[in-house]
């Protein structure tokens, strides 16, 4: 008997190696990328060369020969080419949806010259079909051109002399050429009366096509021009993704879009059910309803409790972790109160009183129905009323936890930031500062925009903290731009517009772009670093953003993009590697000629 079991112990010991070879075959990693200069964001293990991925997660980081040791037959491994890899950056706050109408735009991001705008609009009005117009809607600044201007109307009506042209400039203003302002009826009873809105006219009293306005006058605008079809939409998202994942961003937040939910949840239900939504993409409800009167946060409600029954953190994307998920209400939470935020002008500061009406009533509801919210405010004017009346409530109802956060807060001062941190939430900057701080300086001092916002004061406070780009209309969507002004203190037009004890290392400006907006998705303990457990979201980049002169920050991009484990985006030798994009929509889409941003055609 004895014998017997010392024969059986010998054959499973001799059997157990050749089994585990078996399955470390079988298993493996699905995924290698080696050769790489990682920098991780974990402090207990700062850097790497390699990571290998199993099942859209992290499963090791560690040297090349550690990690190449994980390899199996069916594991797809890929050589860096000692490039810098970073974990994949998170916008926080953005509006991919509200521009649906991707395809349809001249793109100016990124445009060193005027002289070339100019001509990227003519070359589009030539294939431009009759009934459809030659549009660029935000995401540019007049000081990221070498002459340092905006276009004069005779410019733009020389380039575009034949189609309705409009040229938004974030949400501060627009130019219409001649052609537009007769289809809209400018002048004209055919015309809508525009709160806040003027239209620029010459010593001659006539239009000169140059309209002034704020939010809503251009969400309006929006509204008059040719809308696109739902197969055309899907296409514009597609490739604005496309686009975010040419720079790194494998997560973002939607801010809110004019459409409301679930409308524009139709154009990601395409992409989710193909398993084609290449970014994870959680989102708030904005509600704007026709333009008449509405309470937008009854609106709000009900539009998730009835039109189409969803509870916060409810994830629609049925395979994609964080892949389309419910975050709450904002940005706007009502009109009346929203600080629209103009560099080109003074501060806009709301009545105190209806600052708190909109907490007492109307904050109150999601408080109560435990509905997280963020709310757009810029300046500090605006967020001390808002905090007081946060803080009654809060002693009535509890927050308890609730995530809540403030968006933009340019201005907000020290006693705000503490707060906002000792409520529980958290402040989502954006990078507005980068693109339009030239105009800032003019409307509010060198000395204010020098301390606008207080970077280094927000980042040492400790609070939950982001970078965002707001874009696509307020702002560029690339990130790099953003970083790079934090770094530098510079804007695109090159002048100082941080001091220096305001700036922040590339440690911490990269952060506010990867780990800082994980606690806006509730995702910090997966997300955000280069770690085993997380989720498998990273970059390559195609320089090193920790060695490269300053002034080329903006213009890093990635060469390849992981979002979930595969491939989303790939450049230069990883090109075969990219999924392979569907034909544009229309044919004649500025995209399928100029690209998304400048460079990439």
């Amino acid at each position: 008997m004895l014998r017997g079991l010392f024969i059986a112990y010998v054959t499973v010991v001799s059997f157990c190696p050749a089994q585990a070879l078996t399955a470390h075959d079988q298993i493996g990693a699905d995924l290698i990328v080696f050769n790489a200069k990682i920098f991780t964001g974990n402090r207990a293990q700062p850097e790497a060369s390699a990571v290998a991925v199993t099942e859209g997660r992290i499963y090791s980081v560690g040297s090349d020969a550690d990690i190449l040791g994980l390899k199996s037959t069916k594991t797809i491994v890929i050589d860096a080419g000692s490039r810098r890899l970073i974990s994949g950056i998170i916008d926080a706050h953005t509006h991919v949806l509200n521009d649906s109408g991707y395809n349809y735009n001249i793109r100016w991001d990124g445009v060193p010259t005027l002289s070339r705008a100019l001509t990227m609009l003519s070359e589009q009005a030539a294939r431009t079909p009759e009934g459809q117009w030659v549009k660029v809607i935000g995401g540019w600044s007049p000081y990221q051109f070498e002459e340092n201007r905006f276009p004069t109307p005779d410019e733009l009506q020389g380039a575009v002399p034949d189609r309705p042209l409009i040229v938004q400039y974030a949400y501060n203003r627009a130019f219409l050429n001649n052609r537009a302002m007769e289809t809209l009826g400018v002048g004209t009873d055919r015309f809508p009366k525009l709160p806040d809105t003027e239209f620029e006219k010459d010593s001659r009293g006539e239009y000169t096509g140059v309209v002034y306005g704020n939010t809503w006058t251009f969400v309006a605008f929006e509204t008059m021009v040719p809308q696109l079809k739902f197969d055309e939409e899907v296409s514009s998202l597609v490739y604005s993704i496309h686009g975010l994942n040419r720079f790194g961003i494998t997560s973002i937040i939607d801010a809110g879009s004019r459409w409301g939910y679930p409308k524009a949840e139709a154009m990601v239900d395409v992409l989710a059910r193909d398993n084609r939504l290449n970014v994870r993409m959680p989102f708030v409800v904005l509600e704007l309803g026709d333009g008449s009167p509405i309470n937008m946060v009854d609106a709000q409600i009900n539009a998730i409790t009835q039109v189409a029954p969803i509870s916060p953190g409810q994830n629609l994307h049925p395979d994609l972790a964080h892949g389309h998920v419910y975050k709450g209400a904002g940005e706007v939470l009502q009109a009346e109160v929203h600080d629209h935020e103009n560099f080109d002008n003074p501060a806009i500061i709301i009545e105190p009183e209806k600052m708190r009406r909109l907490v007492d009533e109307d904050v109150r509801k999601l408080v109560e129905r435990r509905i997280p919210f963020r709310e757009h405010i810029s300046y500090n004017e605006n967020i001390t009323p808002f905090l007081d009346a946060l803080e009654t409530l809060n002693v009535e109802i509890p927050l308890d936890g609730l995530k809540w956060s403030l968006e933009h807060a340019e201005t907000i001062s020290p006693e705000n930031i503490e707060r906002v941190k000792k409520l529980g939430g958290g402040i989502a900057l954006d990078a507005k500062m980068a693109l339009h701080g030239d105009a800032f300086v003019k409307s509010h001092g060198r000395e204010v925009a020098l301390q606008t916002p207080r970077l280094r004061k927000l980042v040492d406070s400790g609070i939950p903290l982001a970078m965002s780009t707001d874009a696509f209309r307020a702002a560029t969507f690339n990130p790099w731009v953003g970083i790079s002004w934090m770094v530098s203190g510079k804007s695109v037009s090159g002048s100082e517009i941080l001091s220096k004890d305001n700036r922040l290392s590339r440690a911490e400006a990269l952060n506010l772009f990867t780990r800082g907006g994980a606690w806006f998705m509730d995702t910090e303990s997966e997300m955000g670093i280069v770690a085993p457990g997380n989720l498998a979201d990273f970059a390559v980049l195609d320089r090193d953003y920790f060695e490269v002169p300053e002034d080329q920050i903006k213009s890093i991009s990635s060469v390849l993009t992981i979002m979930d484990g595969k491939v989303v985006f790939g450049a230069q030798e990883y090109h075969s590697l990219s999924p392979e994009l569907p034909e544009t929509l229309p044919v004649w889409s500025p995209v399928r000629y100029f690209g998304g941003y400048y460079g990439e055609k």
